[in-house]
């Protein structure tokens, strides 16, 4: 599923063309992207956690030259299902 699908199911279900529904879906992302880099925590109920972690600096290597390089930290986002996700069953057809 990609971005397209979810704009079409949103038109369909709250009766928007696809036009207003793709601008609702950017304004929830854009909204969660703020929220992410302000360091604070997105919690949605029935679905799970965004937040960012920090990532120790580290050595590194480069592929190519074998060279160690030093990486430095950064932050990253992460996502952590809720309850109702952790549940769901994966069905081979």
């Amino acid at each position: 599923m990609n971005k397209i699908d979810f704009v079409e199911i949103i038109a369909e279900r709250v009766n928007l063309n696809k036009l207003e529904a793709g601008q609702v879906f950017e304004c929830i992302l854009s909204a969660m992207r703020q929220a992410l880099k302000e360091g604070k925590r997105i919690e949605i109920r029935g679905l799970g956690t965004f937040g960012v972690r920090t990532r120790r600096p580290r050595m590194g290597r480069n592929p190519r030259t074998g060279e160690k390089v030093s990486v430095p930290s950064k932050k990253v986002p992460f996502f952590k299902p809720g309850k109702e996700f952790k549940i769901i069953e994966v069905v081979d057809e």
